[in-house]
């Protein structure tokens, strides 16, 4: 009686079909390079990676391997590639050639690909940040300006991983910050960057435009859709007329608390394609940037 070896995909297969339609091995690969005696590419490995953080389990990195056992591997990476292939070691050496890389580049080179292949149109964007708060215990240096894992403590470090603003609301955990640029209408991301704990918006979104536009191969957007960290005396001055853009006015700036007091309601003119939506164009010399005429907000 011939043996029958069961294999499952469960929801990967569908991950690993996008994965492929996206080209995000083939671009990995492109841009790290092969060597000829690799068992398995440095873009198969990240393949690997995306449908285990999309199985919805978590496991220390010398586990790995454990997630594809019983799993059909070859079908949902490629052909000859096994389980005991993505080992700890292979992903650490695929891990330390993206970092050299650049994480935030190879995102971009896989983003701007996906837009083409897939129509997205980056026309409108939306720019925000969030934390990302982490345990575990993590050494300071006296300056602040690093963060040094304890049993690393010689090495240096791409982010300082501190305390700051909080959006989980737990400020007695040390956190990372993360910004990412989507499509208005799909959401998708086109572009993202990881930074210090106590980055803040104001201070971190000038930086993603200028980075987004240096590394953007793609059209560049019509409009930055951002909230009202972007509202600022710097960010105006420097980027009030270089960019079309749309932000919230923050309530803690004077003008805005004054004319919260002083516009009647009649003042205000329905929105006509958004119904409960009405508005009031008001004109505003804040920050006086480059000494043009006044913008409406």
């Amino acid at each position: 009686m011939p043996e029958i070896d069961v294999q499952d995909i469960d929801h990967l297969g569908i991950i690993a079909g996008i994965v492929d339609d996206i080209g995000i091995v083939e671009i990995i690969d492109r841009e790290i390079g092969s060597h000829p005696q690799e068992k398995v590419s440095a873009g198969q490995v990240v393949k690997a990676m995306i449908l285990n953080c999309m199985g919805f389990l978590t496991a220390p990195l010398y586990l790995f391997s454990d997630f594809f056992l019983g799993k059909a591997t070859e079908h949902l990476i490629g052909a000859g590639v096994k389980a005991e292939y993505l080992n700890e070691s292979r992903l650490g050496r695929v891990m330390d050639q993206l970092y050299e890389y650049g994480i935030t580049l190879i995102f971009v080179k896989i983003a701007t690909e996906m837009c083409k292949r897939f129509g997205v149109s980056v026309k409108n964007t939306h720019l925000d940040g969030t934390s990302m708060s982490v345990h575990g215990k993590y050494q300071t240096t006296e300056s602040g300006e690093k963060n040094l894992v304890e049993e690393e403590a010689t090495e240096a470090v791409a982010i300082a991983i501190t305390q700051g603003y909080s959006r989980d609301h737990r400020p007695d955990l040390k956190q990372f910050t993360w910004h990412l640029l989507t499509s208005e209408e799909e959401g998708i991301p086109i572009f993202m960057n990881v930074a210090d704990g106590n980055k803040t918006d104001q201070s971190t979104f000038p930086e993603v435009i200028k980075a987004f536009q240096a590394e953007w191969e793609g059209e560049q957007p019509d409009l930055y859709v951002m909230d009202a960290a972007f509202y600022s005396e710097t960010n105006l001055r420097e980027f009030g007329n270089i960019i079309d853009w749309i932000s919230r006015v923050p309530a803690t700036i004077k003008a805005a608390q004054e004319l919260i007091q002083i516009i009647l309601p009649e003042q205000f003119s329905q929105q006509k394609d958004h119904k409960g939506y009405r508005f009031c164009v008001v004109c505003s010399t804040y920050s006086k940037f480059r000494s043009n005429p006044p913008q409406e907000e």
